[in-house]
């Protein structure tokens, strides 16, 4: 498997590449609008053709170039069943495999942050968890129907039972750090290590965090795919 992990340093967003070198395939995880240059330059140079565009959820922080990406490339846009996304091409439900050559790509349902919300487990190997578990942290829950006591079952039952040795790979991070394990945050994440569910949910509602600079613009642009009334040009 062909893995890179790329960055967006204005909204912390980390994008994924994942792909069979040999079948020359593709998906993108999470792309960011401003950094679609940037991905189809890499693609093109890897001699990789984009098979899919994946989301983990309707983000509220930044814009995705989903639509962009499907215009040039031909790509499947695909989105958490349930979320509000009618321009998708597939929606995935809890369980559901893809496969780009010989990578699978398996959609593990992890709602708290919003109410639909994808982690992607793949090879068996790598978990990409999207917003609901950071690096020594979690995604919020005060918005887009969010909920703390779903997000920390999320978390512990569905993520935490994955194999201690699993690459984990979350949607941002603000701190710094790249990559962690399912060992490592399970003891060491501060949201859920120790902590019962309720005193998780009662330490969430008191956050009182800013709403995402971009909200207003982001999801209802995500709920279109990433179209945007003045799109980025294109190369």
């Amino acid at each position: 498997m062909l893995f890179r992990q790329l960055f967006d340093p204005e909204t912390s967003t980390y994008t994924y590449l994942i792909a069979d070198p040999v079948a020359g395939l593709a998906a993108l995880i999470d792309p960011v609008l401003e950094q679609v240059d940037r991905d189809l330059s890499l693609l093109r140079e890897l001699g990789l053709a984009l098979h899919y565009s994946l989301e983990t959820h309707v983000h509220a922080d930044h814009i995705t170039s989903a639509d962009r990406l499907r215009r040039q490339t031909g790509c499947e846009t695909v989105v958490p069943a349930g979320a509000s996304v009618a321009c998708s091409d597939r929606f995935l439900q809890d369980g559901d495999t893809l496969t780009v050559g010989t990578v699978s790509i398996q959609a593990i349902a992890t709602p708290g942050h919003t109410d639909c919300h994808m982690a992607y487990w793949v090879n068996g190997t790598h978990v990409f968890t999207g917003d609901s578990l950071l690096i020594r942290g979690c995604g919020r829950t005060d918005f887009q129907s969010g909920d703390a006591a779903q997000l920390y079952a999320s978390v512990t039952e569905r993520l935490f039972t994955l194999p201690d040795t699993t690459w984990v790979y979350p949607g941002h991070d603000y701190r710094g750090f790249t990559v962690s394990t399912v060992a490592e945050e399970k003891r060491w994440n501060p949201r859920f290590a120790g902590r019962s569910r309720q005193r998780f949910v009662e330490f969430m509602q008191q956050l009182n965090l800013p709403d995402p600079k971009k909200i207003a613009e982001a999801v209802p642009a995500n709920q279109q795919c990433g179209r945007v009334a003045t799109p980025i040009p294109a190369s």
